[in-house]
C-alpha cells in the first residue's frame, strides 16, 4: 500500500500517508460527516476503501488522507482516516467526476461532460474566475450560468466553513445556515465575530458559538464573550415562556452560566441596558429584549386605543338579539352564556373562557348569527390551521389563520396588514387565544381598527403559548375587560367521559379513567371514549403504544388512521420519549418506504411530520402537521402534503422538519385529533402537572388512550404548581387602561 511524495498533511507516529481521488461516496452519515468511500490513490488503476470523517467532501476530489490500514475480517483492507486536506480535482477524470456527482445544481452528468470537454483542466479555474465564459458550451444560457455561478460560490464558502468547523462538532444542518445567511463571508465572521452568529443564525446557539470562540483564542472575561452569555441566557429564559426577568436575577444566572464574577456580570448588564440591548420594562421590574418590550407595549397601547375609541356596529337590541338566537338554534341558553353574547355585543373587548363541553361553540354561532344577520363586516381567526378549520365548521363562514389573515409579505419580512393598512372588519373574533404568545398577539392587536369589536376565546386552563408570554391570562388578570368564565358542562347529551374526565383533572380529582389491562382492539374498542390502558414498565409501555397504533387504532379509525390520531408525549428522551416513539413508530408504521437521511433523522416516504419554524416564504408555521408524499434525492428533497397543499423543502428546510408519528403535548395546542394516544409515567415526573394532562386529554375528540402508571396520572393531576411565566403585559395594561366601570 503506497503514498505519495507530494504528501504535504501532518502525519502523527505510526501513520501513513494517502494521496488519490474520492470515486465514489458509498455510505455518508451528514451528522457527524462519517464517510465510507471508494478511493483511487495515485499511480494505481484499482480502488481501496477508506472510512473516518470527511466533511463536505465530494466525489471527483484530491484528497491527501493520513490514518491507518486495517483489515475487516468482512470487507477486507480499509485505510482508516484521521486528518484529511482536501484539494480541487486537476485531472480532466477528477474533473469531469466532480461535476458529475450532482454537486452543483444545473450541471448533471451531460453538462459535466460537455463543460469538461471544451475548457479540459481549465473547467474549475473558469467557474470560478470567468464564469461568464460556460456560454461558449452550447446548450448553456444566461440563466444556468449565473445559477451555476452562485451554486459554486455557496459550495466554496461551504467548504471553508465545514473544514474550518470539524474539530468543534458542527453539524452540516449549522454549516448550510450559516453559509446561507453570511455566503463567502461565514468564515471571516466566525473569526473576527463568533458569538455574532448566536444571535442572527437560527439553530445556532451560544454553546456552539462558544465554543468556537474560546477555541480561537477568545478570553473567558472578554466583554464580547459576556455580553454573549448575558443576551443567550435571556433568550433562553424566552424560550421557557418569560418576556422577562428580574434584573437581579439575570445577573445571577448569567454569572453562573459563564462561570464569571457576579460583579463583571452585572457591569456587562448595566452597559447593555445603556445601549439599549437589553430595556427595562416600564415599571423597572423586568429586564427584557427590545423584542418583546415593543410587543408588550404595542399590546397594551392597542387595548388602550381600541376600548377607548367609540364602536362601530349599528344599533343592536341586545336582549332581541339574544332571544332571536335561541330561537334560530332550537334550544334556551344558559345565565352564563348569554351574559357571554352580550359582552361580545356591547363591550369593545370581551374574553370567552371555559373548558370542552361549557358551550363555547354555541356562543361563537350564535354571535356570529347575529352579526350576520346585521351585515356587520366580520372576521374569524386562530392561531392554528386546524383550530381555524374547527371554527368555520362551527359557525358556517371562513376563519383564517391569523398569520393567513394578516398577510405576511416574505420580501419585506412584515405583516402587511397593520396599523398603517389595518384588518377590514368591524368586529374580530379570535379563538384557542390561549395559544397566543406576546410577538404574534402584538401583530395581530396592532392590525385592529380602533372602531372595531374585539372578541377573544380560550381555555385559560390549558399550556400557555409555546412562545414566549402569557397573553390571555394577562388580559385576563389586568381586570381591565369583561371575562366570561364558562364552567358548567352542557354536552351531558353525548356522554362524553373525555369531557367529564378533563373537568375531574380540573377539580383536582386523582381518579384515573376507567383502567383496561389488555390491548386487544376488541377490548379497547368497545368501552367509554376515554381508557386508562395499565402498564407496569416503560418498555411495556412503548410496546403497547406501538401496539395501539398499529392494531387498535386502524380497527377503529373512521379515516387516516395516521392523520386521524396522534401520540402525545410530555418528554423528548427516555424510553417512551418522543424521539423514541417516533423511531419506533415509524418502523412499526411505515416499513420499508424510500427516503432520505437528514442529520440524525431519516425521513421516509408516507412519514407524518410537523414544522417546527414559521416559514413565511412557503405558507407553513410552526405546529403544522403534514405527510411526505415525495422523496427526490437529486433535487430539492422532500415534498411535503400540509392540509391538502404540497410544499417542497430545500435541503436546508428540512432542519425544520421533524417526525410527527409522536410529538409534545405543548405542540398539539390548538389542534384536535379524532384518536389521541398518551403515555404517562413516573419517568415523565419533571413534566406531570395538571395543566399539561389536561391539555393532552382535551385534544382527543372521539377517542382517548392514556398507557402507564395510574400513580403517574395521580402525580400530574395533584400537581398545580405549573411553572409562573414572568411577564410585563398586566403592569402595562393596568398603567394605560382605566378600572372597568362593574356598577
Amino acid at each position: 500500500m503506497s503514498g505519495s511524495s507530494r504528501h504535504s498533511i501532518e502525519l502523527q507516529p505510526g501513520e501513513t500517508p494517502l494521496t488519490g481521488v474520492l470515486e465514489r461516496i458509498v455510505f455518508f452519515n451528514e451528522e457527524n460527516h462519517f464517510c465510507i468511500g471508494e478511493f483511487r490513490p495515485e499511480e494505481r488503476r484499482d480502488t481501496v476503501t477508506v472510512t473516518g470523517n470527511l466533511p463536505g467532501v465530494q466525489c471527483g476530489e484530491t484528497l491527501e488522507l493520513a490514518g491507518n490500514w486495517t483489515s475487516n475480517p468482512r470487507y477486507g483492507d480499509q485505510f482508516k482516516i484521521r486528518n484529511y486536506r482536501a484539494t480541487l480535482p486537476s485531472s480532466v477524470h477528477g474533473i469531469r467526476k466532480y461535476l458529475g456527482s450532482g454537486l452543483i445544481p444545473g450541471i448533471g452528468k451531460v453538462y459535466a461532460n460537455k463543460i469538461v470537454d471544451h475548457f479540459g483542466t481549465e473547467t474549475l479555474r473558469v467557474i470560478s474566475e470567468e464564469s461568464a465564459r460556460l456560454r461558449e458550451v452550447p446548450g448553456i444560457g444566461k440563466q444556468r450560468v449565473q445559477s451555476i455561478k452562485k451554486s459554486w460560490d455557496q459550495q466554496q464558502a461551504l467548504r471553508e466553513v465545514m473544514v474550518f468547523l470539524q474539530t468543534y462538532g458542527v453539524s452540516v444542518g449549522q454549516c448550510l445556515r450559516l453559509v446561507k445567511k453570511y455566503g463567502s463571508a461565514a468564515r471571516t465572521v466566525l473569526l473576527e465575530e463568533p458569538y455574532r452568529v448566536a444571535r442572527e443564525v437560527p439553530g445556532i446557539g451560544f454553546k456552539t458559538a462558544d465554543r468556537i470562540a474560546i477555541n480561537i483564542g477568545f478570553a473567558n472575561d472578554s466583554p464580547q464573550r459576556i455580553d454573549a452569555g448575558i443576551l443567550y441566557a435571556l433568550q433562553a429564559l424566552e424560550d421557557e415562556g418569560h418576556t422577562g426577568f428580574p434584573l437581579d436575577e439575570l445577573q445571577i444566572h448569567a454569572a453562573e452560566l459563564l462561570a464569571t464574577s457576579a460583579d463583571l456580570a452585572g457591569a456587562r448588564l448595566r452597559e447593555l441596558v445603556k445601549n439599549r440591548s437589553i430595556v427595562l420594562s416600564p415599571h423597572g421590574d423586568l429586564a427584557q429584549l427590545p423584542e418583546n418590550d415593543r410587543a408588550e407595549s404595542e399590546i397594551a397601547n392597542s387595548v388602550s386605543r381600541i376600548l377607548s375609541a367609540p364602536g362601530g356596529l349599528p344599533p343592536i337590541k341586545t336582549e332581541a338579539a339574544v332571544r332571536w338566537a335561541q330561537e334560530r338554534s332550537g334550544f334556551g341558553y344558559a345565565p352564563e352564556q348569554i351574559s357571554a353574547v352580550r359582552a361580545a355585543l356591547l363591550a369593545k373587548i370581551s374574553i370567552i373562557t371555559g373548558g370542552p363541553g361549557t358551550g363555547k361553540t354555541t356562543i361563537l354561532r350564535a354571535v356570529v348569527d347575529i352579526l350576520n344577520a346585521k351585515k356587520v363586516p366580520l372576521k374569524l381567526a386562530s392561531p392554528t390551521g386546524r383550530a381555524a378549520q374547527r371554527m368555520a365548521e362551527a359557525t358556517g363562514r371562513q376563519a383564517q389563520t391569523i398569520h393567513r389573515m394578516l398577510k405576511y409579505d416574505p420580501a419585506e419580512g412584515r405583516f402587511t396588514v397593520n396599523d398603517d393598512s389595518p384588518l377590514k372588519a368591524d368586529v374580530l373574533i379570535v379563538d384557542e387565544t390561549s395559544m397566543l404568545d406576546c410577538r404574534l398577539a402584538a401583530s395581530l392587536f396592532r392590525a385592529i381598527p380602533a372602531r372595531a369589536h374585539l372578541v377573544l376565546v380560550g381555555d385559560v386552563n390549558q399550556l400557555p403559548s409555546v412562545g414566549a408570554g402569557n397573553v390571555l391570562m394577562d388580559l385576563i388578570e389586568g381586570r381591565r375587560i369583561p371575562v366570561t368564565r364558562l364552567t358548567k358542562i352542557f354536552r351531558q347529551e353525548e356522554e362524553s367521559s373525555i369531557v367529564h374526565i378533563a373537568h375531574r383533572i380540573l377539580g383536582g380529582n386523582p381518579t384515573p379513567p376507567p383502567t383496561v389491562e389488555a390491548t386487544d382492539p376488541a377490548d379497547l374498542t368497545r368501552g367509554d371514549d376515554i381508557c386508562f390502558v395499565k402498564t407496569n414498565t416503560p418498555e411495556d409501555c412503548l410496546a403497547t403504544v406501538i401496539d395501539i397504533c398499529r392494531r387498535v387504532i386502524p380497527a377503529s379509525s373512521q379515516g387516516d388512521p395516521l392523520m386521524d390520531s396522534q401520540v402525545l408525549a410530555p418528554m423528548h428522551k427516555g424510553v417512551v420519549g418522543i424521539t423514541r416513539l417516533n423511531r419506533e413508530l415509524q418502523a412499526a408504521l411505515n416499513p420499508g418506504a424510500p427516503g432520505i437521511q437528514v442529520g440524525e433523522t431519516r425521513f421516509l416516504v408516507g412519514d407524518k411530520v410537523i414544522q417546527t419554524r414559521n416559514n413565511y416564504d412557503k405558507n407553513i408555521f410552526n405546529g403544522d402537521f403534514g405527510r411526505i408524499v415525495a422523496i427526490d434525492k437529486g433535487g430539492p428533497g422532500i415534498t411535503a402534503e400540509f392540509d391538502r397543499r404540497r410544499v417542497e423543502f430545500e435541503r436546508i428546510e428540512l432542519y425544520d422538519l421533524k417526525l410527527a408519528y409522536a410529538t409534545s403535548i405543548h405542540k398539539s395546542q390548538g389542534s384536535e385529533f379524532p384518536i389521541v394516544v398518551v403515555p404517562v409515567l413516573k419517568q415523565h415526573f419533571i413534566m406531570l402537572q395538571r395543566n399539561l394532562l389536561y391539555t393532552a386529554v382535551t385534544r382527543g375528540r372521539r377517542q382517548v388512550y392514556v398507557v402507564g402508571d395510574p400513580t403517574a396520572w395521580a402525580m400530574a393531576v395533584r400537581n398545580s404548581e405549573s411553572a409562573v411565566r414572568r411577564t410585563g403585559l398586566q403592569g402595562r395594561i393596568q398603567s394605560l387602561v382605566p378600572p372597568r366601570d362593574t356598577r
